[in-house]
C-alpha cells in the first residue's frame, strides 16, 4: 500500500494534467470538514501543482466561502466591479448575460487574444494570493479556462535573460479594463480602504514566492502597462517576449469545465485566460480570492 506523504495525502487521488502545472484532485468532500492535516496536503498539492481542479463537487456559495477560508482571510469581491452575491460580500458573479449587457464590460470583451491572459487584481498594491473558482452554469461547448504556469517561464529562460529580468520593476493600471465603473460613479475598495479612482502599482517583474522561495514572472498582457525605466518601444518588446514564453502549450494546462466544478489557483504564479467561444450561451461563475501581500 503506498505510503501517504504531505503532499498526496492518504484517501486522494492526484492526476496531474501536464509537466509542470495542474492536478485533478479525487476522493475529498470539500463541503464536509476538514482536520488540518488535510487542508495542509491540500495546500501543499496547491504550491506543486498551482492550479489544482476538484471535479462534481457543487458547492454552495457559503460552503464556496468556508473551503476557501480554510486557506486564508478572504477579500472583497472584486475592488471595484459592483454587485457581490447577495449574503456573501466575498463572492464575484461572473455571469456572461450580465457581462453582455453591461456598458462598462464592452471594452474587456473587445480584446485581442494576448490581452484575455492575466493575473488577478494585479492592480492592486496587494495582488489576491489564490483564486477558488466554482463553474454553477456552464456551456455545452466551449468556455475552457487555461493556466499558465509563470514559475515554469521563468526557469525557461536564458540565463543572460533572467539577469535582465531580475532586477526591474512593472507598473500595473487597471484603468483600461475597469475605468468604465468608475466613471459610472463606482469606487475603489481593497484592504478595507475606500478610494476614488484606480492608483497604478509597481510591482517586480520577477516575484519571489513567499511559501516556495522559487522565482517567477509576474507580468501579464490585461494589467502590465510598461517597464518602469525602459523606453517605451523596448520595454514592449521585452514583455511581449516574456508573454510568448508564458503562454507557451509546454507551461499551460485547459479546463474543460463541468457543472459542479472547482478550481483552486495560485495567484503568484499563474496566469489565467477564459475562452470566450461559446456565443450567446449562459456561462455563470463564482470566485473567491484569497488576501495576498506585496509582490517581493
Amino acid at each position: 500500500m503506498p505510503t501517504a506523504t504531505l503532499d498526496r495525502p492518504a484517501g486522494l487521488a492526484v492526476r496531474p494534467l501536464s509537466g509542470t502545472i495542474g492536478a485533478e484532485i479525487r476522493g475529498v468532500d470539500l463541503r464536509g470538514a476538514l482536520d488540518p492535516d488535510a487542508v495542509a496536503g491540500l495546500r501543499a498539492l496547491w504550491l506543486r501543482y498551482k492550479v489544482v481542479f476538484f471535479p462534481d463537487q457543487h458547492l454552495d456559495p457559503a460552503e464556496q466561502v468556508a473551503f476557501a477560508r480554510r486557506f486564508g482571510d478572504l477579500t472583497r469581491a472584486h475592488p471595484v466591479v459592483p454587485g457581490p452575491l447577495a449574503d456573501h460580500p466575498e463572492v464575484l458573479v461572473l455571469d456572461s448575460r450580465r457581462m453582455r449587457a453591461a456598458t462598462a464590460y464592452a471594452a474587456t470583451r473587445q480584446r485581442s487574444r494576448d490581452e484575455g491572459w492575466h493575473t488577478d487584481v494585479t492592480f492592486m498594491p496587494t495582488p489576491p494570493t489564490g483564486s477558488v473558482l466554482v463553474g454553477r452554469v456552464v456551456p455545452e461547448a466551449g468556455g475552457d479556462t487555461l493556466w499558465a504556469d509563470t514559475q515554469a517561464a521563468y526557469e525557461r529562460l536564458d540565463d543572460h535573460l533572467r539577469g535582465l529580468v531580475d532586477g526591474l520593476r512593472a507598473v500595473h493600471d487597471g484603468r483600461r479594463t475597469f475605468g468604465g465603473f468608475l466613471d459610472a460613479g463606482h469606487t475603489v475598495e481593497w484592504d478595507g480602504e475606500t478610494h476614488d479612482t484606480l492608483v497604478p502599482v509597481e510591482h517586480p517583474v520577477v516575484r519571489t514566492h513567499p511559501e516556495t522561495g522559487r522565482r517567477s514572472l509576474f507580468v501579464n498582457p490585461q494589467f502590465t502597462s510598461h517597464i518602469v525605466g525602459l523606453p517605451p518601444r523596448d520595454g514592449a518588446a521585452l514583455l511581449d517576449l516574456l508573454y510568448a514564453h508564458m503562454t507557451v502549450p509546454e507551461v499551460t494546462v485547459r479546463h474543460k469545465w463541468q457543472a459542479g466544478d472547482v478550481a483552486f489557483w495560485d495567484n503568484r504564479v499563474t496566469m489565467h485566460y477564459a475562452t470566450l467561444d461559446y456565443g450567446a450561451a449562459a456561462r455563470v461563475m463564482h470566485r473567491v480570492t484569497l488576501r495576498g501581500d506585496r509582490p517581493a
